[in-house]
């Protein structure tokens, strides 16, 4: 049988994920073996774990890459789980289409503790791979349509390359057209104002006062003296 060819993504060296499951958190390297698909890993800084302070330091795209977010899912008294998958260059619609999607009063991102004591994996690494079983997996269509696409490895010392139908394809997972957003561009700074015209007398020097210079003082007593005082 003839090995895949590792995959090229910025500067890092990917490995077959079957061959390290040391760069795994447990429920990933459990999950593993049932993915549809061949995963790849690779080893990171962990303080190189969030998705811009990786794709800066490696040179992956973040259109290759893939953030997965837990939400709370809140209906008649009772809460419940799900994980979002969608593009880097997006942001999961949690509020809208997941909200509508998971049948919800309200939904918001599951508090970091809460994610992270759940689904057994490091805040900053939490990947589809591996979730509990039971919670809904609802995966971008643009995600699901990707050749290849980086994600966590349920550790913040690694990271997955996974194919999109793999994602897909696992037993939880929906795939939904519009999960991610396209995130709002930064307000550009304003424009700088013309610069103002000082009025003649919008000077440093005011009404009454006069050019500070080392005989100031004596000039001034001279000029304001009585005229009966005459000349010393």
């Amino acid at each position: 049988m003839t090995t895949p060819t590792s995959p090229r993504l910025g500067s890092l060296t990917w490995l077959p994920a079957a061959e390290r499951p040391d760069l795994l958190a447990p429920p990933v390297a459990a999950a593993l073996p049932a993915l549809g698909g061949t995963a790849w890993v690779a080893e990171i800084d962990d303080e190189l774990a969030d998705t811009a302070a990786f794709s800066d330091a490696y040179g992956v795209p973040l259109e290759a890459s893939a953030n997965c977010v837990v939400v709370a899912a809140r209906r008649a008294g009772r809460t419940s789980l799900a994980a979002c998958l969608v593009l880097a260059t997006t942001r999961a619609d949690v509020n809208g289409l997941v909200r509508r999607h998971l049948d919800a009063r309200k939904a918001s991102f599951a508090p970091q503790d809460v994610a992270v004591a759940e689904s057994g994996m490091a805040f900053g690494g939490i990947t589809p791979i591996g979730l509990p079983e039971g919670w809904p997996v609802l995966v971008d269509a643009a995600v699901a349509a990707a050749d290849l696409v980086v994600v966590g490895s349920g550790s913040r010392g690694s990271k997955l390359a996974v194919p999109g139908a793999a994602l897909a394809g696992l037993p939880s997972a929906e795939v939904l057209e519009g999960l991610g957003r396209p995130v709002d561009p930064a307000p550009a700074p304003p424009a700088p104002g013309p610069v103002p015209v000082r009025a003649p007398d919008d000077r440093d020097v005011g009404w009454g006062e006069r050019p500070a210079d080392p005989s100031a003082d004596d000039r001034r007593y001279l000029e304001d003296r009585p005229p009966h005082w005459g000349s010393d």
